[in-house]
């Protein structure tokens, strides 16, 4: 494609670039929207538009939100002195979606990577430490898929709590060894969350 498929062409790549999406998948996608222009197209390109200028991130768990705190940050029935920890927003969006956690959440942004440069500077973990303290937390649940990084992420944050006062547990049986939670069916993570263990 070239001359006026330019703008096609970049279209689909962009959209093959997206986690689960590849160059056919992201072809057959442009080529519907653009059939449909005056509908569907118009119609994402503003929700996205809308999106892009309207979602924020909280600044308490790192969660999508409207204003400074989510939902969850705000409802008062959640504060039971629980947060669960999590790799990233999908995964909150996972316990969420099984209603397995009555708590609230942190998301680290990612986890600790040797191979892709990822130290613990570059994750929210001493934002994880403050609100320990200042929120007078009592648990610490980690909710880290059970890669060789997830665990290894689960005991650098276990040890930076070890003199806190705070009870660490980690999530336990139904995760397979190297599963992800966005991945998990709701009863295995409901089954993961109620099988919890101390760290």
């Amino acid at each position: 494609m070239t001359g006026e498929f330019d703008e096609i062409r970049r279209l689909i790549d962009l959209l093959a670039a997206l986690p689960g999406l590849g160059p056919v998948s992201s072809r057959r996608i442009v080529l519907q929207l653009l059939k449909s222009r005056q509908g569907r197209l118009m119609e994402i390109s503003e929700a996205m538009r809308r999106a892009s200028e309207a979602v924020q991130i909280c600044t308490a768990c790192g969660n999508f939100c409207a204003g400074q705190l989510c939902t969850i940050c705000r409802a008062a029935d959640r504060d039971n002195g629980e947060i669960c920890v999590v790799q990233d927003i999908s995964d909150l969006w996972a316990m969420e979606r099984s209603s397995a956690f009555k708590g609230r959440y942190h998301v680290l942004g990612g986890v600790l990577s040797m191979l892709d440069n990822v130290g613990p500077e570059d994750l929210r973990i001493p934002e994880l430490e403050n609100r320990v303290v200042k929120e007078g937390i009592s648990e610490v649940i980690l909710a880290l898929g059970t890669t060789v990084d997830g665990q290894t992420t689960a005991h650098y944050i276990a040890d930076r709590l070890a003199q806190a006062d705070v009870r660490v547990t980690s999530i336990g049986r139904g995760v397979p060894m190297g599963g992800e939670l966005d991945f998990l069916d709701d009863g295995t993570i409901t089954a993961a969350m109620q099988g919890r263990r101390e760290y």
